[in-house]
């Protein structure tokens, strides 16, 4: 109960107060004291829940006489929760499935009458799941829609930049469960000691295919927890972010920007790279955030980086022409993390429609601080043209000082001589990523 308890209270807090899944679920999970096992569960049940509610929602709807949007929402997320129980975990039995969502219900549901309403409606569908409703395939869009739960508009954008087949890996790609991604803090252990300590405390580590340093790990609960991770052997980025940081080609001694830096990931591994010998300024908007970024500088034990409180839009005079390196990963629609964010596919697109302004100005405004043969570093974790392609072709028509440098990166993609690229998660099993290298005119300074 405790688990399927944190799922049901993570789901009911993201439909009713918009709160974010992973923040809610690791709150709760402090919170109820759940250990690492059943921390796993409730992981699983609220990320599968968001990843196919479209599907588990068309499956209820059919077995049930009231609309699912009339239901009270602990009701409706205590069905999803057992509905994907019943159709995505096998080791769980059904009758356990069915019999502990019915308790949910009892225990949070106000309406007397909810519980036999779950009850029945889930073990209905318990004795129908070898002959469901077979999904219409006669609207390929609406099709994989439904199939993968993501909505129809996402699913008609994507398909005008990948064939259809692909298309459908990603939405697949989508719907998996990620393993958590670390980097290694070069500059005070070795990938192969942070290997043995961690599975030491029973964590199964598997090194990246083709990112130095770089750790894959299942199994790890609450990290926090992790001694390797008090003691700063780690931080956690996936290997996309990793590249941004990488192409931008640091050495020691450089005087370096990260202007949307929190939680602090790129600026870490600007310092890292560094060999932690020059200056790393990390700026982030909420005062929060730069709390949250002076706590990962002390746990990793880095010299260089400074966090401050900066608006990436607003000019600031002291910092024209001083920086070797700008990084900016600006706010974007988050497209290319929904395998980690799923609860971003049932945003209402309108609400980004001012984003592409946003990162305009972002970039127009820090391009300033660098010195002639500096490099600027520009990426989303999104898949938009409109955020990505876009805003880079508006700022290079703006500013004919800049060009497009190529780089190179390590494992399959190689040298990118374009200068730009998008990261396909479903071809590299990275996030999703757009990244940019420009280069401004002029000697290095």
């Amino acid at each position: 109960m405790p688990a399927r308890e944190a799922a049901l209270l993570t789901l009911t807090a993201m439909e009713r107060r918009g709160a974010w899944s992973s923040g809610q679920l690791q709150k709760l999970i402090r919170d109820k004291g759940l250990d690492r096992r059943d921390a796993a569960l409730a992981t699983r049940l609220c990320f599968g829940v968001l990843q196919n509610q479209l599907l588990l929602d068309h499956y209820l709807q059919h077995y049930s006489t009231m609309k699912l949007k009339k239901m009270e929402s602990k009701l409706r997320c205590a069905l999803r929760i057992g509905l994907y129980q019943l159709l995505f975990l096998n080791k769980i039995p059904t009758r356990a499935a069915v019999s502990q969502s019915v308790e949910l219900v009892k225990r949070h549901c106000k309406n007397p009458r909810a519980a036999g309403m779950a009850n029945g409606i889930l073990r209905n569908l318990a004795r129908h799941l070898d002959d469901l409703p077979t999904l219409d395939r006669s609207d390929p869009m609406e099709y994989l829609s439904l199939l993968y739960s993501h909505p129809k508009w996402l699913v008609e954008a994507l398909a005008q930049r990948l064939p259809i087949q692909e298309l459908e890996d990603l939405l697949r790609w989508d719907n998996g469960e990620p393993p958590v991604a670390v980097q290694v803090n070069t500059c005070r252990t070795t990938a192969e000691e942070t290997t043995a300590a961690l599975e030491a405390e029973g964590v199964t580590v598997t090194p990246h295919l083709w990112m130095p340093d770089c750790l894959l790990l299942t199994g790890t609960g609450d990290l926090s927890r992790l001694q390797a991770y008090r003691d700063g052997q780690f931080y956690v980025q996936d290997p996309a972010a990793r590249l941004t940081v990488l192409a931008a080609r640091l050495r020691p001694g450089m005087r370096v920007l990260d202007a949307c830096a929190a939680p602090g990931g790129k600026s870490f591994a600007a310092a890292i790279n560094m060999e932690d010998e020059g200056e790393v300024i990390a700026c982030d908007l909420h005062p929060h955030k730069k709390t949250l970024i002076e706590a990962g500088v002390q746990r990793l034990g880095i010299r260089s980086v400074t966090a401050q409180t900066a608006d990436g839009r607003v000019f600031r005079p002291a910092w024209e022409g001083s920086f070797d390196a700008v990084l900016a990963d600006v706010p974007c629609s988050g497209l290319g993390v929904l395998q980690k964010k799923p609860e971003i596919r049932y945003k209402d697109p309108q609400d980004w429609a001012g984003l592409p302004e946003l990162q305009f100005d972002i970039l127009e405004n820090v391009s300033r601080y660098l010195c002639p043969g500096g490099t600027l570093i520009y990426s989303t974790c999104t898949l938009r043209e409109e955020e990505n392609e876009a805003v880079i072709d508006r700022f290079l028509s703006a500013h004919p000082e800049f060009r497009r440098a190529g780089f190179p990166i390590p494992g399959p993609m190689g040298e990118v001589t374009a200068g730009e690229t998008t990261l396909w998660p479903q071809r590299l099993g990275t996030d999703g990523f757009y990244l940019c290298k420009l280069r401004k005119e002029g000697a290095v300074g």
